[in-house]
């Protein structure tokens, strides 16, 4: 059994802090988009914040791309 949860979360400037992680890293955006399970097209609209709504499991993967830890986990608690 599935269970789905919807839950909404502002990021302010969450697009501005994925960039300047990217920037920071020594993989290439390529390599970080793979790793994150998305196109380098999608991951340039998630950092320019074209992207409105982004799935939780597109945030984990960029989280696991780049190390880092968002705090999606916080939103089911």
């Amino acid at each position: 059994m599935k269970i789905v949860a919807i839950c909404e979360r502002e990021y302010p400037e969450l697009g501005r802090k994925i960039r300047a992680l990217r920037k920071s890293s020594s993989k290439t955006l390529t390599e970080l988009a793979a790793i994150a399970g998305i196109s380098t097209p999608h991951w340039n609209r998630v950092e320019n914040e074209k992207v409105k709504e982004l799935p939780s499991e597109t945030l984990k993967g960029i989280e696991r791309a780049l190390a880092t830890n968002f705090g999606i986990e916080d939103l089911f608690k």
